[in-house]
């Protein structure tokens, strides 16, 4: 038992590459297994357990995990019930918003036996209220996927961050979170700006800005853009360069 009664999560499953950096950052030790997808930090030695949206259940239970960390959108909730009733804990997430993030954050640290509050979420939330919201807003088109082409929709993360700095996204009020729009209608938008991030899928200078003649692309980290961990306290300057780069 830790000071104060609270039992420490020895053995912690994440299946959320935001989440598994958090963990990993704050907590070195306390992570027995990761998806495929879990990069960071790039030292992290734990045991693979397949994909975010295919993760080998048999081998997350294998591990014999205290707690499996998850999220309502990046995981699949027939695996989530399938771990449950193999008898493992499981913390589900939903991260739609910026201030959602950071508390959802605290939650999952607080959940793993984490007594400390990390440096990292201090300097994070510090950087963000920092930010000073440029008016008028720039409006941007944000594509997430092509073949079919797939933008921003409603009520996402990165919306809110996109928002914050100054670009309002033209598929805000769409009824699908992440809908398939046709290409002509995005050219036709009228937007300032296509925003192209480097995942889910990887646009590239040669892979997406093509597609949209004569308007200005910006080519953004999708870590900084998608992610809520560390790297939220560089996120607003990183996507800040960006953003002012593609519309001088």
């Amino acid at each position: 038992m830790r000071p104060g009664g609270k039992e420490s999560r020895a053995r912690v499953v994440s299946l959320v590459p935001s989440l598994t950096e958090a963990v990993a950052v704050t907590a070195p030790g306390l992570l027995v297994g990761a998806t495929d997808w879990c990069e960071h930090p790039a030292d992290l030695d734990v045991v693979r357990v397949g994909g975010t949206k295919n993760p080998d259940v048999t081998a997350v239970t294998e591990l014999r995990p205290d707690l499996v960390i998850a999220n309502e959108e990046e995981n699949r909730a027939p695996d989530l019930a399938a771990l449950r009733a193999a008898g493992v804990e499981v913390l589900v997430t939903e991260v739609r918003t910026l201030d959602q993030a950071f508390r959802e954050l605290e939650r999952v640290l607080r959940a793993c036996g984490v007594r400390h509050r990390p440096r990292w979420l201090d300097e994070a939330e510090a950087a963000w209220a920092a930010v000073e919201t440029p008016d008028p807003p720039l409006t941007a088109v944000v594509p997430i996927w092509r073949r079919p082409w797939m933008v921003l929709g409603r009520d996402t993360f990165a919306g809110d961050l996109l928002a914050r700095l100054g670009v309002r996204h033209l598929y805000a009020d769409h009824a699908e979170r992440y809908p398939r729009v046709p290409l002509d209608d995005l050219r036709a938008s009228g937007a300032d700006l296509v925003v192209l991030p480097d995942e889910p899928y990887r646009f590239t200078r040669d892979d997406g800005p093509e597609a949209f003649p004569g308007t200005a692309a910006a080519l953004l980290s999708g870590r900084h853009l998608t992610w809520y961990g560390p790297s939220l306290a560089e996120a607003p300057g990183v996507l800040a360069r960006a953003l002012r780069a593609a519309h001088r």
